[in-house]
């Protein structure tokens, strides 16, 4: 069982920056693939992000946001810069046991409840 907890969301201006957070509880941290999805009002969840031993970014990500993992300290990162106000969303993070990584959220196993995340313009 893993447990999941996001945080470092709030709001900013558009072009601004945030770092969100995931610490994960449990022994196995390193051997799931991690990932990020977002969830704007009346929208489905869409994959942002994902690492395991590579990294995989959606393309209206990339070149902004980076994601990273410090399997020491059981934790998963989202560093967002230039923030515009579409990436407005509830950010999720997700671990999944499998050695891949996948765009469909299904496939994940374990999810935390999320952190709010609005760029005002």
């Amino acid at each position: 069982q893993v447990q999941l907890v996001e945080s470092g969301g709030g709001l900013v201006q558009a072009g601004g920056s945030l770092r969100l957070s995931c610490a994960a509880s449990g022994h196995t941290f390193s051997t799931y693939t991690m990932g990020w999805f977002r969830q704007a009002p009346g929208k489905e969840r869409e994959f942002v992000a994902a690492i395991n031993w590579s990294t995989y970014y959606a393309d209206f990500v990339k070149g902004r946001f980076t994601v990273s993992r410090d399997n020491a300290k059981n934790t998963v990162y989202l560093q967002m810069n230039s923030l515009k106000p579409e990436d407005t969303a509830v950010y999720y993070c997700a671990a999944g046991s499998f050695h891949y990584y996948y765009t469909d959220p299904r496939p994940y196993d374990y999810w935390g409840r999320g952190t709010q995340v609005t760029v005002s313009s």
